[in-house]
C-alpha cells in the first residue's frame, strides 16, 4: 500500500509530470516500421525544417504526422505560451498498437491472413 492520504499521492504524482509540448496520434493506420523511417528523419530537428522534410517527403507516413506536429506546434503556442521559433523535436516514437488480422483466400482452398498493423504516434517538443 501506498503511504499518504490519496490527494497527497495525486499531488506527487502531477508534481513529476512530464510539462513538454506534445501531440499523440492513437490508432494510426501505419505500421511502426514504415511510420519510424519518417520519424527518424526529423527527430532532433527544428520545427520548420521538420515541417520542409515532412511536406516534401513521398511517404504516406509523412502526411499523418505533419499533421501531428503542426498539433504539437498549436499545443506548445497556445497551452505553454511558447515562440513557435525556439521549437525543436526532443522526442517522436511510434508504439505498436492493435492488429486488424483479415483473411486472403489462395489456392487449393487454403487461406492466408493478412494483418493491417496500426501504431501509436507520439511527438514531443521543447524549446532551445
Amino acid at each position: 500500500m501506498a503511504k499518504g492520504h490519496r490527494s497527497q499521492i495525486k499531488r506527487e504524482r502531477n508534481a513529476q509530470k512530464d510539462t513538454r509540448p506534445s501531440a499523440k496520434l492513437s490508432y494510426a493506420r501505419v505500421s511502426v516500421q514504415k511510420a519510424c523511417f519518417v520519424l527518424d528523419a526529423i527527430r532532433g530537428k527544428d520545427v520548420n525544417t521538420a515541417l520542409g522534410i515532412l511536406t516534401y517527403n513521398p511517404r504516406y507516413a509523412s502526411s499523418i504526422i505533419k499533421k501531428l506536429l503542426e498539433s504539437a506546434i498549436a499545443n506548445a503556442e497556445n497551452n505553454n505560451g511558447m515562440n513557435a521559433e525556439n521549437l525543436y523535436v526532443a522526442e517522436c516514437y511510434a508504439n505498436k498498437g492493435p492488429t486488424m488480422k483479415r483473411i486472403r483466400p489462395r489456392a487449393q482452398g487454403r487461406a492466408f491472413r493478412i494483418e493491417k498493423r496500426m501504431s501509436h504516434i507520439t511527438v514531443v517538443l521543447d524549446e532551445r
